[in-house]
């Protein structure tokens, strides 16, 4: 029996933020909102396409978890969206006006550019060579 990774977790600040963002600039679908409880919701998001992995956008509730929001990786790039149209998704982006870390450029693996998500997350938008 194979396995894989159906949902990432990531922390955010206030689910309706967090969902605007994604869907609204980033395009994603909004796949679950659930609400669980008074405060607490299953909120998952994920890119348009083929790809079964989804975001569980999970809201920090305790000091220690609200310190690592926009800096789960230790500053690194976090997550990597891979594109099959790397020019309209960069393009996108910025039209958007989400925060460009680096301007794309080509590597030995395909062109890639760095941006933050609302919080400070990096990630790479990546079109394979």
């Amino acid at each position: 029996m194979g396995q894989r990774i159906i949902h990432i977790s990531i922390l955010v600040k206030d689910y309706d933020e967090a969902i605007e963002f994604y869907t609204n600039k980033l395009n994603f679908d909004l796949i679950e909102d659930t609400r669980l409880s008074e405060t607490k919701r299953w909120v998952m998001v994920k890119p348009k396409g083929k790809g079964e992995c989804c975001l569980l956008l999970a809201k920090a509730v305790t000091d220690e978890q609200e310190r690592f929001i926009g800096n789960q990786s230790g500053g690194r790039v976090f997550l990597f969206l891979n594109t099959e149209d790397f020019e309209r998704d960069y393009n996108s982006l910025v039209e958007k006006n989400v925060t460009i870390v680096r301007e794309p450029t080509k590597e030995i693996y395909g062109k890639v550019a760095v941006f933050m998500d609302l919080y400070g997350n990096k990630w790479d938008l990546i079109q394979s060579t």
